[in-house]
């Protein structure tokens, strides 16, 4: 079976199966996110929300890695994926994926910056990943203070536009956008190895 007959490679008509599988892992993780953050700004002495926000600096270490496997397949697949829309959705749609993109690479990273400029290092699901060299920089920590939480923020409109624009697509403009990521693509029929 060659790469173009595999489901687990994207193809023009549907996503494979690595994607579907990093799209929805993505996306429980994010559920995770947003909600902690959500009960953090209501009231940070419930302990519902002590327990979401416990595995706050954990999950967010495992979506930038997830995002970084993600881009890296993306990248593997460029030009098999399904295409975007013409004209100013297509380039809207563009844009608001590279901005989703560049979000989830930044607003992680600005909380390793914060935490390895905290001078107590980065441990993530209990497994030390960044060593703390016990001194506070405050330079390191200064960026995520500023915008960590601002652009967090940014990251979830920006997701709730991305969930929007999908049930558009298939509920309001009965486009199969929304079907190629939960099901990918057709099977091939017949094919020989």
């Amino acid at each position: 079976m060659t790469k173009d007959q595999s489901t687990l490679f994207d193809h023009p008509e549907g996503y494979g199966a690595v994607s579907r599988a990093l799209h929805w892992l993505m996306a429980a993780l994010f559920a995770w996110q947003f909600l902690s953050a959500v009960l953090h700004a209501v009231d940070r002495d419930l302990p519902v929300t002590r327990f979401f926000w416990s595995w706050h600096m954990s999950i967010g270490f495992l979506l930038l890695v997830t995002v970084v496997i993600r881009g890296a397949w993306a990248l593997v697949n460029l030009g098999k994926r399904p295409p975007h829309a013409t004209g100013f959705l297509g380039l809207a749609s563009r844009l608001g994926h590279l901005a989703l993109y560049l979000l989830m690479l930044a607003v992680p990273m600005l909380a390793v910056l914060r935490a390895y400029g905290s001078g107590r290092g980065l441990s993530v699901f209990g497994i030390e990943v960044l060593a703390g060299g016990g001194e506070r920089i405050p330079e390191l920590m200064a960026p995520a203070n500023a915008a960590h939480g601002l652009l967090g923020w940014a990251l979830l409109a920006l997701t709730l536009g991305h969930i929007a624009m999908a049930l558009a697509h298939a509920y309001l403009w009965r486009e199969p956008t929304l079907t190629r990521m939960l099901r990918g693509r057709p099977a091939t029929v017949g094919v020989a190895e």
